[in-house]
């Protein structure tokens, strides 16, 4: 399973959320502006984050966005289900040989295990010296 930037840099977007969840919104700019992305990407990215209820908007002059849940309630899985659609390497459906289906269906619970037994709080709380380097996601 190839996770595209929409996942990559929602997750992104998302532990920027867990890391100042409790103090106040935070902005796309200065996201963006950190992590050296388009403000513009992270708002087509956001917009499917909060019709899910992962996120909240707050208006004003202060504002920006909340996580809608607390960190450890939020699982990588949730996130890449919103912005990537259902879990599957391949179409199971379209293997007819029951070995390889049965491979593909293993491959697909292991991945589906991994993301949905991560949550935010795990991934912000990876300690490294390089902070970028704490950012790299290979599934």
């Amino acid at each position: 399973m190839k996770v595209s930037t929409r996942g990559r840099y929602g997750l992104v977007l998302m532990m920027e959320l867990a890391k100042s969840y409790g103090q106040g919104p935070v902005s796309l700019k200065a996201i963006a502006e950190r992590h050296n992305l388009s403000e513009h990407y992270l708002e087509q990215l956001v917009s499917p984050l909060r019709n899910s209820g992962l996120v909240k908007s707050i208006r004003g002059a202060y504002g920006g966005y909340v996580l809608a849940r607390k960190p450890e309630e939020i699982t990588a899985g949730d996130i890449i289900r919103v912005l990537e659609g259902p879990i599957n390497p391949v179409e199971v459906e379209e293997e007819n040989e029951p070995g390889s289906r049965q491979l593909w269906m293993r491959v697909r619970d292991s991945i589906t295990e991994v993301l949905d037994s991560t949550t935010l709080q795990d991934l912000i709380s990876v300690s490294g010296d390089d902070e970028t380097e704490a950012y790299m996601f290979y599934i």
